[in-house]
This record gives structure tokens, C-alpha cells and sequence, in this order.
């Protein structure tokens, strides 16, 4: 059965949406059987892409739609959304 959620979030780290914590995103979003979108300002980039999440210029601040579809789709949910509450694990 396939899955479809999402959900709004801040971005709480300093730096944003950078190419560390895009990098960390990526990797993340990589490991589930679904596929995780990220939303900000009417523009989609696919989470596993490093250049489609910086594309997106998510400062600190901002508010992203996180997507996700497929069989893991609530793990990755999950995952996603607890490394953007640890603000991608950046000492700040």
C-alpha cells in the first residue's frame, strides 16, 4: 500500500537550508523506500537531491511542507522531521 503525508515545519537552524544540513537531508532521504519532497514558496525540490534543496534558499525561519509517498513514507516523515528539530545535529 502506498503512503502520502506531510507535514509543515520551521527551519530553527542558524544557517538554514546550507549545503551541510542539505547534505545531511539528502543522505536521509535516501535511505527510505518512499519519495520525500520538500516545499517552500510554491517551489518542490526532491530531498535527496543536494542542489534541488539549495536551490530552495531555506533560511532560518522559513516554513517547508515536507511530502512524503511510498511504502516507508512515515518512517522517512519521522526521520525528516526530527533531524530539522535537531537543527541538523549543528552545534549553534
Amino acid at each position: 500500500m502506498t503512503i502520502s503525508l506531510k507535514k509543515s515545519l520551521l527551519i530553527t537552524n542558524k544557517l538554514g537550508l546550507h549545503a551541510r544540513a542539505a547534505t545531511k537531508l539528502a543522505q536521509l532521504a535516501q535511505k527510505f523506500d518512499a519519495k520525500v519532497t520538500i516545499e517552500l514558496d510554491d517551489k518542490l525540490a526532491d530531498a535527496s537531491s543536494i542542489m534541488g534543496l539549495m536551490l530552495l534558499a531555506g533560511g532560518q525561519g522559513k516554513t517547508v511542507i515536507i511530502h512524503t509517498k511510498g511504502i516507508e513514507a512515515q518512517e522517512a516523515l519521522d526521520n525528516v522531521c526530527q533531524l530539522f528539530c535537531d537543527k541538523f545535529d549543528e552545534g549553534e
